[in-house]
């Protein structure tokens, strides 16, 4: 056996089922992940597979942490974007370049994976010893699943992979979970049962934890009003009466009213970094920051109190400690689901002319409108792309069922949201998988319909064509509707307020019928975003 063979086995045994990515790789072209049983999926460019992978891990609450290979040179250069993405959103993955040859590796000007990833990865070695196999690539996924997940990467040298391996058996590696600190519980408790008018703010590791019951059972308990962050966002039912919906660059308004006018904010599962994509904690705040990662506390938002560990655990512990102390009902419950209703009717009455607006090009945000009548979105997995797809859906679109939408918002990578729905589709084939995008997006990577197409994935694709990129006097221009069927799948253009329904439901019929499609809807120039006044 070579260090190649190797390799795939020890990806096998740690439970992949995919290796994505781009050949020139000895893995792809040796057929040596496929002789392992992996499926490997060739897509048009190195960053569109990577995407796929990180759909994978974050879909699965990071246990299926998926492998991706390229090429030594072009391929590792054409991949760091989608790897520091991965990273910037903690999405798990191992990602497996070719290095050039053992003794090349530092000869400039060539480009050093083991060099060149380090900043955008969790863990980075270079393979450099065959009898060394096992061992590494059980350090790369053991980095991925345990902790905060983020990529690991193994560069093997373009050598390396065809040498020996003796006696190769593989142990794959383990998971594990921390919990919080438990004599720090009970002072948690107090600044939560003491607060007037909390507000519970939750991030992606609620998702990460599979915390979703624990978190609606705190929010029932304390009756109190539950926001995300844009990667959180479904981790609390948004058909809740106690639902905020999630913070963004564009958000909804209720969500700025009560951060606003809260005393006390919890953070659990999340980073409260300071990004544009993100929310702008208020001050004079009380601030409970419960997070997987110590390095958050403190870090952007200065906290009073601190949890460190597993969400789940964290709120298990927090709920627990609860239950020894409430009575029963703080009957505050129908005053604040009253006042959320009452703020969020009127924030929806000043967006209603846009959302149902008849005027042509379409506005966009009548496009989402539709979107929401016509998916069930406890059967949907949506996803929108950087900039102004992300910023009209998020606010408006609103999830039922956790993992149901994918967001991100620490770094805007324009074409990211294509893989990450091919991504989703195979991990969760039964659901409708739709992602949105502009035309800076499509652009980048819209040719990697063509791989949906080839490998049997029937995603849906709407494109919001307004021949521009965002807000930037950037003209473009393209037909994409017929650039989707030369590629195989069913592609429309629509440029009709009445038509966009029935184009999403013929396209979601082709989709069920197993064709990728294309939706090429042509917008108005939107510019105004939901942005409410936190002052």
């Amino acid at each position: 056996m070579n260090v190649n063979q190797a390799i795939a086995e020890a990806l096998r045994a740690e439970g992949v089922e995919y290796l994505f990515g781009f050949p020139s790789n000895p893995l792809f072209d040796t057929g040596a992940a496929e002789d392992a049983g992996l499926r490997t999926i060739v897509t048009r460019q190195e960053r569109t597979a990577a995407h796929m992978a990180d759909a994978i891990g974050r879909l699965s609450s990071g246990e299926d942490v998926v492998a991706f290979a390229c090429q030594h040179g072009p391929g590792t250069e054409n991949s760091i974007g989608a790897i520091a993405q991965a990273y910037g959103e903690s999405a798990p993955l191992v990602a497996i370049p070719a290095g050039y040859d053992l003794a090349k590796t530092d000869v400039d000007p060539k480009f050093n994976s083991l060099l060149n990833y380090q900043h955008v990865s969790k863990s980075c070695e270079q393979l450099a010893d065959p009898d060394a196999v096992g061992e590494t690539i059980r350090r790369a996924f053991s980095a991925a699943r345990n902790g905060r997940p983020r990529p690991a990467v193994v560069e093997v040298p373009k050598d390396v992979f065809w040498a020996d391996v003796e006696e190769f058996e593989y142990t794959p590696s383990t998971t594990s979970r921390h919990g919080p600190d438990p004599e720090a519980v009970p002072g948690v408790v107090d600044v939560l049962l003491e607060a007037d008018r909390p507000v519970i703010f939750a991030g992606q590791g609620v998702h990460y934890a599979k915390a979703w019951e624990p978190l609606r059972e705190l929010a029932e308990a304390l009756e109190a009003p539950v926001g995300t962050s844009l990667n959180g966002k479904s981790a609390f039912p948004e058909d809740h009466p106690l639902s905020l919906g999630a913070g963004s660059k564009s958000e909804p308004g209720q969500l700025a009213h009560f951060l606003r006018e809260a005393d006390v904010i919890f953070g659990i599962g999340c980073s409260f970094t300071d990004t544009a994509y993100g929310i702008t904690v208020p001050e004079g705040k009380t601030i409970v920051h419960s997070t997987l990662d110590p390095t958050d506390v403190d870090k952007d938002v200065e906290a009073d109190h601190a949890l460190v560990g597993d969400a789940k655990l964290t709120l298990e512990a927090i709920v627990g400690e609860l239950e020894g102390r409430l009575d029963g009902p703080r009957d505050r419950f129908d005053d604040v689901t009253a006042e959320i209703a009452e703020v969020k009717a009127d924030w929806l009455a000043e967006w209603e002319p846009k959302l149902t607006s008849e005027e042509t090009p379409i506005n966009p945000y009548r496009v989402i409108h539709e979107i929401t009548n016509v998916v069930d979105p406890a059967e949907t997995i949506i996803t929108a792309d950087a900039g102004n797809p992300r910023d009209f859906l998020a606010p408006f679109y609103e999830t039922t069922e956790p993992m149901t939408y994918i967001g991100w918002g620490k770094t805007t990578q324009l074409g990211y949201g294509l893989g990450l729905a091919i991504g989703a589709k195979l991990y969760d084939p039964a659901k409708l998988v739709i992602n949105i995008m502009g035309d800076g997006a499509i652009g980048m990577t819209g040719l990697d319909f063509e791989t949906a197409v080839r490998e049997d994935v029937p995603i849906l694709t709407i494109h919001l064509n307004n021949y521009e990129m965002a807000s930037y006097d950037t003209p473009f221009s393209g037909d994409f509707a017929d650039v989707g069927t030369a590629l195989g799948g069913y592609g429309e253009r629509i440029e009709s307020p009445a038509e966009v329904a029935p184009a999403l439901e013929r396209a979601i019929e082709k989709t069920e019928e197993g064709t990728p499609a294309l939706l090429e809807i042509i917008t108005a120039k939107e510019t105004e975003l939901s942005r409410p006044d936190l002052e």
